[in-house]
């Protein structure tokens, strides 16, 4: 298998926000129509906290990859706050297909971490003609008691640790600004309805859901129901030994279960 390309974009949406983007694309994929996968990053997430596994996975697979910053993060267009409470849906069903567009994307598997599993189930209802399949990592579709605790916890630790410094190293000047839009905004009281289920039943390519089986931020509950909304084309796995990142804490695992379902697919 020939070695991915990997070229930096800054893509330009129709209202002036800017993207920025990292695309690794393979020789051996040109005049082919297969899809890319699409990673989606978590409330504190960026690029380069994906670690090395977008090159694994796209050597794995021999799948391009597209992994994208959405606005106020890394080097896109900065947000203020304070952040809608709807803001998973608007971009899972607003903000994903300009981007998707804006890159020259049609058909996508989309992979999302946390917030990003959250926004790719938002897109894969939203764009059934283009997502091919979806794989979240650790996904919500509300907040529980885990959710509600383990943010509380982290709120305690910024205020009381080094994790500041730690989160600055990726986000620099907008550190305060992404915890604040991730911490308050959960937390908020309006916020606690949060409700994604009448989304999944639109949902009809394959699914895999997966999540940690000591995952600090949501319950087993949630993959369950995720799964049960989807139907049968949906597929749960637990990772032992594992909390909220699969891709990093279970690399190996992660990687070979992704792996085979892309396969799977027959793309």
């Amino acid at each position: 298998m020939d070695e991915i390309r990997w070229q930096e974009r800054l893509l330009s949406l129709h209202d002036g926000t800017e993207i920025f983007a990292l695309h690794g694309q393979h020789k051996h994929n040109e005049g082919w129509d297969r899809p890319t996968l699409v990673l989606l990053h978590e409330a504190l997430g960026h690029i380069e906290l994906w670690k090395d596994f977008p090159q694994l996975l796209a050597d794995n697979t021999g799948l391009d990859l597209f992994v994208y910053e959405r606005r106020g993060y890394g080097r896109s267009s900065p947000i203020t706050l304070p952040r809608p409470d709807d803001y998973l849906e608007q971009e899972g069903r607003d903000w994903l297909k300009p981007v998707l567009d804006a890159a020259g994307l049609e058909q996508v598997v989309l992979v999302g971490h946390s917030d990003g599993g959250s926004i790719a189930l938002i897109g894969a209802a939203s764009l059934p003609e283009r997502v091919v399949a979806v794989i979240t990592e650790a996904a919500h579709i509300r907040i529980d008691p885990l959710t509600r605790a383990g943010i509380i916890e982290a709120l305690e630790l910024y205020n009381s640790t080094d994790l500041p410094n730690k989160l600055a190293r990726y986000h620099g000047d907008r550190t305060d600004l992404l915890f604040r839009a991730w911490h308050e905004t959960w937390l908020r009281e309006r916020f606690q309805p949060l409700d994604l289920t009448g989304w999944l039943k639109e949902i009809h390519c394959p699914a895999l859901i997966m999540q940690g089986e000591d995952d600090q931020y949501g319950e087993r509950a949630q993959v369950d129901d995720i799964v049960s909304g989807i139907g049968e084309q949906a597929t749960a796995l637990f990772l032992p030994d594992c909390g909220h990142v699969p891709h990093l804490q279970a690399k190996a695992a992660t990687l070979k279960s992704m792996s085979e379902f892309i396969e799977s697919l027959g793309v």
